[in-house]
Parts: C-alpha cells; structure tokens; sequence
C-alpha cells in the first residue's frame, strides 16, 4: 500500500489533534457497489449467512434512522467490508498501534426527505462504551456506501473535542441534535462535515463529538460504523455486556490488522 504513504503522516497529525481524519477513498468501487444491495437485504431482515442482527434501534420505522447491530455476522459482503485490510492498516497507522481488533458494527441507514427522525444527537461514542476501562485505545471508522454530502447528512466533528475528556453529555437519538451544555473551560465549540464520497473512510476518536442532520438529498445516507480497539484496551473486570462477551469469537470481532 505504498500509494498511500503520502496522506498517512497528515492524516495521523489531524486524527491526534483534532480527533478525526477523513480518508477520501478507501474502499474499491467493485466492493461498495456489491454491498449496497445487501444492506437493503439486511434492512428487509434477509440475513444471509442465517445469523440474525443482533439489534435493530429505534426499529423498522422507514421514516427514522436505521441502526442495526452486528450486521457483518448476517451478511458476508458486509463482513467484507468490515474486514476490508486496508482499514486495519490505515486504523494502525493512525494510532501508530501493531494490532486492530474490531469489536461491534452498526449499520446506518439515513432516509431522504428531510425529516429531523433522520437526525443523531451530539455525543461522544465513550458514553455507550462504559463496559470498558476507562484508559483503553477505542475509536470508530466510519465507512461511507453512499455518497455522504452535507446535504445527505454528513456526519459532523466538534474539533478538538476528544481533548476535553470524558464529559457524559449528549444523546445519540436526540433528534434535536443538541450539543452539549456545558464546555470545559477554555473550550470552543468549531464544528465541520466530514463529507465522503463512497468507499471514503472517516475514523475518529471515542471521546470526539459529533452527529449529523437531516438528509434531504434524494436518496438514503448508508453507511458502517466499524468500532475497533488496539491493544491498549481491557474489559472492566466482570463485564458480560454482549459486545465485550464475544472478543473470543473471530466471526464476530475479528483482528483485522496485526503486525
């Protein structure tokens, strides 16, 4: 992958201070155009490898956002893309980590037409990962199937924001979008798009706010959201959440990238 080594030092310096990075493209077209049609499968509760989805939040309201958990273990060209090598190099090229493990997926379907149902409140990522120590290395890749422009929702970052520390403000399904009440002093609220074209990548860190608005483009916003670990993360000890209880298994939180 040497055609990538002259984005990796500027990427790596925006992922360390501004809490997330945008890689353009990185999947090839072949794997996104194959996937897309699976997660129209998946949505219609058609798993293909007879694996149900382990989750489907807020539900099946085609008017809402669509998140649906651990799609991969339903699905083997979205397991493809969840493993797709290059997002274990690029994840430990960014960290600077030896090893990648990917430990949940959630796949997101953002319908058009506007409707603020569509919307993710501000959050960081830590508030929902309290099953883990409190020092562990966890961050998301965020991997776009369509094209994600500001008018289709993109997912937005709070620069700088993974610096303030563990704040436990915000709500993934506050379709107000509001952001949090109160910043640590010296804090400054600077929002921007991560825009994507499909196959981009964006990854950023588990502390990093961020949501998106509505899509009022003409077609959905699908995306995977791919929640990895190095190997400077642990369990809380006697942690039996669903996504800590199955590190073991490599059909569900396979290593995607080990030196």
């Amino acid at each position: 992958m040497k055609n990538l080594d002259p984005l990796f030092p500027v990427t790596q310096s925006e992922y360390h201070k501004n809490g997330f990075c945008l890689v353009k493209t990185l999947l090839p077209d072949d794997l996104v155009s194959r996937a897309q049609p699976h997660v129209e499968a998946v949505l219609r509760s058609e798993y293909e490898t007879g694996v149900p989805a382990f989750d489907r939040n807020p539900g099946n309201d085609p008017n809402r956002l669509r998140k649906i958990d651990q799609a991969h273990v339903s699905d083997r060209t979205l397991f493809e893309v969840a493993t797709y090598p290059a997002i274990g190099e690029w994840a430990s090229r960014i960290t600077g980590r030896p090893w990648i493990q990917l430990w949940a997926v959630q796949m997101l379907f953002k319908p058009p037409g506007g409707a603020a149902t569509g919307n993710v409140g501000w959050h960081q990522d830590r508030q929902y990962w309290q099953y883990w120590e409190e020092d562990s290395e966890l961050f998301t890749a965020w991997v776009a199937l369509s094209d994600v422009t500001e008018e289709a929702g993109a997912m937005k970052f709070a620069i700088g924001s993974h610096q303030w520390g563990f704040l436990d403000q915000g709500d993934f399904f506050n379709t107000g979008e509001s952001k949090p009440a109160k910043l640590p002093e010296g804090g400054k609220w600077e929002e921007v798009p991560g825009t994507l074209s499909p196959g981009g990548v964006s990854f950023h860190h588990c502390l990093t706010y961020h949501g998106s608005g509505p899509n009022i483009s003409k077609s959905p916003r699908i995306s995977m959201a791919l929640h990895l670990r190095t190997d400077r993360s642990r369990p809380k000890a006697g942690a039996n959440d669903y996504y800590v209880s199955h590190l073991d298994d490599p059909t569900m939180c396979p290593v995607i990238y080990s030196a």
